[in-house]
């Protein structure tokens, strides 16, 4: 008979004794479990016990995770969390450095537990590491020539600790002060070749930077492109480019200075400007899917100067007429203004997105375009209702269209080079390109006659004009009112039927069926180009719960198609690593099956903080024998695409990736114009032609026997 569910078999381990065999009882509280784990050694005081795993994480059993002890685990009976982090957090205090520097090692490596991170925050540990970095640690700087690496491997270890304990979103980043972000920030201006220290100074300017504006504000007063440099070489390039990438904002007319120069802009340091647009506008997520509050008064006195601005009310009194008088002609105004609730036009702004942006970007175009604004508005209400433009109701849409258009809020590509010069030629691109648009739709709107039920039309094709525009890269925000101009709605009806009308070719019967016909020649191509790069194997990053890994492993395919080899390695490999090198094994017939993103097992682990939303899109995992997995983290989204496109490949099914419908599209296109090349221009009759007479002999035949 099996044993109940609720039962699992562990072995428990205490210093200097042998290890215990016993039956936990997931019914019973973990307190009852602890107590009877301390009997069994005939240790008092059960309550500054704990139990945690002794598999090198070393994290701490709770209430809440519990569950996921498996039948055959290893657990260590240890001090509890509270009494670890008291004892820490004296000792880091100790006048004698030994101890002093063993206690920061042993803080930085039991941060990584939430379970113990929170205990040490609630000791108000976050504020004795700040200031220990504050005060430079003066006392030993003044011994830090004749105890130069003790000092360093403090250091680190304090740092460290500090971003392992930030890192679990339990502290605000807006709490820290001028002085700690000088100290952090001189870390990294005045290395001395301390790579540890570097690293984690670098990371906690990354994250200031990413979690606080304000803090935002701070760094980058304190460190300029031309300090960080120097170490995008080294071995925090990375962290060295984001930081850079975030910082590179106060030199946009540096920029646009090489942008507006003829010469060729290097593929790294285009990707390196896309990276640059596309943070600048996630800065607008906020206001994006940020609601309004109809009841604020400072949001609603918004939409009050948009009206005086429009109808130039400023000299009328507030209090002139009865209550109902004010309130009949403030419909009517907003009516005009193009709101979709006359009433009370607040309600038009709770839909995220685009939020509070849409009344941003009115209100940037009624106080800087401010003609143009008056002109937009009269112009419509002075329409019959059916033809009128409504301006409210346009802004809207059109601000989350925009938003869609330049992806805000999404994180950047790995490799995309594809970036517009012309937003980097205003320090307020977004809302000027706003501003165009609107005036794009209203002119589209009226060329087009439109009514108010042909509104999502006039969208469709504003979009299709914003577009077509954005395309040809024009480098100046005028440049793009200029493509604009040529962009009407009749010249997009030209274009249309153009591009209709040769797309007609491709649409007949016999084009369709040599494409099904081709289709599976190209799929069988691609599925073995995705073996052999299995076959030429990826290097992975260890998986861990922590933020920043120099443990890396391989894994490749077998060249008969029927295991995959894996090991750990030391460092990234320069190039194959032979799969005889490779420790580990996995028959491809034990697998099972391929799952992605929030079903990996190492990924329902993961915390919600911001900066593991990337990590989420490029994991999977391998099901082998029945709740086994092998677990990845890619490295880019093209490995991710190639693994699992592979991956699935092997277990016969289908390869449903986006490189592969890329792959796809471009391979039987390339065929079809091929295969179509030799019939160009060359007229085929419509009956066939005659058969000719037969020869009178066959002297012309060799017989070669």
């Amino acid at each position: 008979m099996p044993p109940p569910s609720d039962i699992v078999k562990v072995a428990i381990e205490w210093p200097k004794e042998f290890p215990r065999l016993m039956e936990i009882d997931q019914k019973k509280p973990l307190s009852s479990i602890i107590k009877e784990v301390c009997d069994g050694w005939s240790l008092g005081n059960y309550d500054s016990f704990a139990l945690q795993h002794a598999d090198g994480t070393n994290f701490y059993i709770t209430e809440k995770n519990r569950n996921e002890i498996k039948n055959g685990a290893i657990l260590r009976l240890t001090s509890s969390p509270a009494h670890t982090a008291l004892q820490l957090h004296e000792k880091i205090q100790s006048s004698s450095m030994d101890a002093k520097l063993e206690a920061l090692k042993d803080l930085a490596n039991s941060s990584r537990d939430i379970t113990f991170a929170q205990e040490f925050i609630n000791l108000d540990g976050i504020s004795l590491l700040t200031q220990m970095v504050e005060s430079g640690t003066e006392r030993y700087q003044k011994l830090q020539k004749i105890m130069k690496p003790c000092f360093g491997d403090m250091l680190s270890f304090t740092l460290t600790a500090f971003v392992e304990l930030m890192d679990h979103g339990i502290v605000s980043w807006d709490t820290f002060s001028v002085p700690f972000i000088k100290k952090i920030a001189g870390y990294v201006t005045k290395s001395s070749g301390d790579t540890a220290v570097l690293q984690r100074s670098l990371a906690i300017l990354e994250s200031m930077v990413l979690n606080s504006h304000d803090l935002y504000q701070k760094v980058a007063q304190e460190i300029t492109i031309g300090q960080l440099i120097p170490h995008i070489k080294g071995s925090v390039c990375i962290i060295c480019f984001n930081l850079t990438n975030i910082l590179i904002q106060r030199f946009f007319l540096n920029l646009f200075n090489v942008i507006r120069s003829n010469k060729t802009i290097k593929p790294e340091m285009s990707h390196q400007l896309y990276v640059l647009q596309v943070l600048t506008f996630n800065l607008l997520e906020d206001r994006m899917m940020t609601k309004m509050d109809p009841q604020d008064q400072a949001q609603r006195d918004i939409i009050f100067e948009l009206r005086r601005i429009a109808f130039d009310v400023e000299s009328e009194p507030n209090n002139s007429g009865s209550i109902e008088k004010r309130k009949s002609m403030y419909t009517r105004d907003y009516k005009k203004l193009g709101f979709i609730n006359h009433v009370n036009p607040a309600v038009d702004f709770t839909q995220t997105p685009p939020g509070m942006l849409a009344l941003d970007n009115m209100l940037y175009f009624a106080k800087h375009h401010q003609d143009a604004y008056i002109r937009i508005v009269l112009e419509n209400s002075s329409r019959e209702d059916k033809h009128e433009c409504p301006f409210g109701r346009s802004s809207i849409e059109l601000t989350k269209m925009l938003c869609e258009i330049l992806k805000v809020g999404e994180l950047p590509s790995e490799t995309c080079p594809d970036f517009h010069p012309m937003f980097f030629t205003h320090d307020r691109s977004f809302e000027e390109f706003f501003c165009i648009c609107i005036q794009l739709l209203n002119k589209t709107w009226k060329e087009m006659r439109a009514t108010s039920e042909d509104f999502n039309k006039v969208m469709q094709v504003v979009r299709e004009q914003i577009m077509r525009a954005l395309t040809t890269k024009p480098n100046s925000l005028d440049q793009f009112k200029g493509k604009l101009q040529n962009l009407s709605y009749t010249e997009i009806l030209k274009i249309r039927q153009s591009e209709r009308m040769n797309q007609e070719d491709f649409q007949s019967r016999p084009i369709i069926e040599l494409r099904e016909k081709i289709q599976p020649e190209i799929m069988e191509l691609i599925k073995q180009q995705r073996l052999n790069r299995l076959c030429e194997g990826t290097c992975f990053r260890k998986i861990s719960s922590r933020r920043r890994q120099d443990k890396f492993w391989y894994c490749r395919l077998s060249p008969n198609h029927k295991v995959l080899h894996y090991g750990d390695l030391e460092e990234s490999p320069q190039g194959e690593v032979p799969h005889e090198t490779l420790q580990e094994k996995l028959p491809v017939a034990d697998m099972k099956s391929i799952v992605t993103g929030k079903e990996c097992p190492h990924m329902k682990e993961k915390g919600a903080l911001k900066q593991n939303k990337e990590v989420l899109e490029l994991a999977f995992s391998i099901v082998y024998d029945s709740e086994e997995y092998l677990n990845f983290i890619a490295p880019d989204k093209n490995e991710y695409c190639i693994w699992t496109d592979g991956l699935n490949a092997l277990l016969g099914r289908e390869m449903a990736s986006d490189l592969t419908k890329s792959d796809l599209d471009t391979l039987l296109n390339m065929e079809m114009k091929l295969r179509l090349l030799d019939l160009e221009n060359i007229p085929i009759p419509e009956a066939p032609p005659p058969i000719p007479k037969e020869p009178s002999n066959y002297d012309f035949v060799y017989d070669c026997n």
